[in-house]
């Protein structure tokens, strides 16, 4: 293995209400740390944007020091350091971002901007342990890493975004489905604060579903006879959810029984919804070559999302794809590290006073 193949990129993301970073060694997460404030937002019921800031700036170098320092490195040993430009809120962006400025100019280390819903795509390619350990048949070909899952599928379910895309390589990504209004993390959220859960929600509500019957209120499916559309639509679902809710207190008939139900076929409709649409996208726009689908999102750490996953991927003969452990499926530095690691082997770096936050990136955006 030669030496550019051998890296140590520094990851930050500050995108919303977790201070992450990193260092990964090419596809391997050597240290991974994440310092949430969800419990300092709990009792707003939901992420107040400057207070994020001014706990990242609380919290921002001591998380870095520690993913250096838990990977027994120094920041001179450092290939590059990398950071989240977007999607995310703009004031805790500037956090990460400032801090990876400061540390590009002082140590003279390049700077890599990357997009954090690439870095929820590509974090299935992560890798726990020694960088020897790496995705078999990968190969670099002047600059470009060339990985053997591609053409594929990919998917990010997380509290701000629900997109499917065709990745026919790193870095050209295509949609193919997308929300037009909430996301499904945010959805499974909402309802669960409704339900008294708390913030986040979405890890409560399963945990609810669980001991619940998912056939016990019937929710209207978004977008039914639609599925071809490519969008995914949850405020329609909510509203149904608030009135049955509101309809059951009325009647004094909301017990912890009743929350578990409800948790249950919320959870359960939310999900049939996903799936109807994704699995009509695939099949509209599958062919020989997609062999894999990408799975991303702090949604997919729920444990029936990745069954359902597993199964509508039999359907099509597609193999998933999901992140070695659950904490990389929500926001973390580690995958903005592994995006980050593509963009080193090509050079694509910017000059510290040329990166800027972009709060509503998408995924197909060129960056600069």
């Amino acid at each position: 293995m030669g030496k550019k193949e051998i890296t140590k990129i520094l990851a930050i993301d500050t995108s919303c209400d977790e201070t992450s970073a990193s260092i990964t060694e090419g596809f391997s997460v050597i240290s991974n740390v994440i310092w949430s404030q969800s419990k300092i937002h709990a009792k707003y019921g939901g992420v107040v944007p400057s207070t994020a800031r001014r706990e990242h700036e609380r919290k921002i170098e001591w998380v870095v020091n520690k993913a250096v320092n838990t990977a027994k490195t120094t920041y001179k040993n450092l290939s590059a350091v990398s950071v989240t430009i977007g999607p995310g809120l703009a004031i805790a962006l500037g956090v990460g971002i400032d801090m990876a400025k400061n540390l590009s100019d002082k140590y003279q280390k390049p700077l890599i901007a990357v997009n954090h819903l690439e870095g929820h795509l590509l974090s299935s390619l992560s890798m726990k342990g020694n960088s020897k350990f790496q995705i078999p048949n990968s190969k670099i070909i002047k600059g470009y890493l060339k990985v053997p899952y591609f053409p594929a599928f990919g998917i990010v379910a997380s509290g701000g975004n629900t997109l499917l895309v065709s990745i026919e390589k790193v870095g050209k990504y295509k949609v193919l489905a997308q929300t037009i209004d909430d996301a499904l993390g945010e959805s499974l959220d909402k309802s669960a604060r409704l339900l008294g859960l708390g913030y986040p929600g979405g890890a409560v509500l399963e945990k609810f579903a669980r001991l619940g019957d998912r056939g016990k209120y019937t929710l209207p499916i978004p977008m039914l006879g639609r599925e071809n559309k490519g969008e995914y639509s949850y405020s329609g679902i909510k509203t149904a959810f608030i009135r049955l809710y509101n309809q059951l207190l009325l009647k004094n008939k909301v017990t912890k029984k009743t929350v578990y139900d409800l948790a249950a076929s919320y959870q359960k409709t939310a999900f049939d919804h996903f799936f109807r649409v994704t699995s009509k996208t695939i099949s509209l726009n599958k062919n020989s070559k997609y062999k894999h689908l990408f799975v991303g999102g702090g949604v997919a750490a729920n444990t029936d999302f990745r069954r359902r996953t597993r199964f509508m991927c039999k359907r099509f003969s597609i193999t998933p794809l999901f992140p070695y452990s659950k904490k990389l499926y929500g926001d973390n530095a580690a995958m903005i590290g592994i995006a980050a690691y593509f963009k080193y082997l090509k050079n694509d770096f910017i000059k510290p006073s040329q990166i800027d936050r972009v709060p509503d990136l998408k995924i197909d955006d060129e960056i600069f």
